[in-house]
């Protein structure tokens, strides 16, 4: 049987479309490339951006900001030194880019001018770490990417 180059063409073009539809429906079923979005509510968020920004300022008008780092019971945060670290509320917000079942959020209440994240509760990763703040009547607000 002989094949024209029309019928050739008509093969390979079939044989394409085939190749790209398995990849598709592959990709849409299979959990292992299942990703959720980043915020639930995320036209909410977008309506509070300014408030971050401002926060966001007000923690970089500190003489210093808080610093984090890792230590044999955790991830260790410390507050800046020159304020009273009984009168901070707030709340810490660690969110896991690849799982979101992993995300938690801590209360804010310190009795000294350091904050221990269990390592229990860490998992070894990257973390993005958001503390936000309330310091006398101003809010303050902390982001940060961690390897731990």
């Amino acid at each position: 049987m002989k094949i024209n180059w029309g019928t050739g063409l008509v093969i390979v073009l079939a044989l394409f479309i085939a190749f790209i539809m398995f990849f598709v429906i592959k990709i849409s079923t299979d959990k292992k490339y299942d990703y959720d979005l980043v915020t639930d509510e995320y036209y909410k968020k977008e309506m509070v951006y300014q408030k971050e920004i401002d926060a966001e300022e007000n923690s970089n008008s500190l003489e210093s900001t808080i610093s984090g780092k890792k230590i044999t019971e955790g991830w260790m945060l410390k507050f800046p030194k020159n304020i009273d670290y009984s009168k901070i509320e707030g709340t810490v917000f660690l969110y896991r880019p690849s799982n979101k079942q992993m995300d938690f959020h801590l209360p804010l209440k310190l009795i000294n001018p350091n904050l221990l994240i269990p390592d229990e509760r860490l998992v070894a990763g990257r973390w993005n770490i958001i503390v936000q703040w309330n310091y006398k009547g101003e809010d303050y607000l902390y982001k940060n990417e961690i390897v731990y």
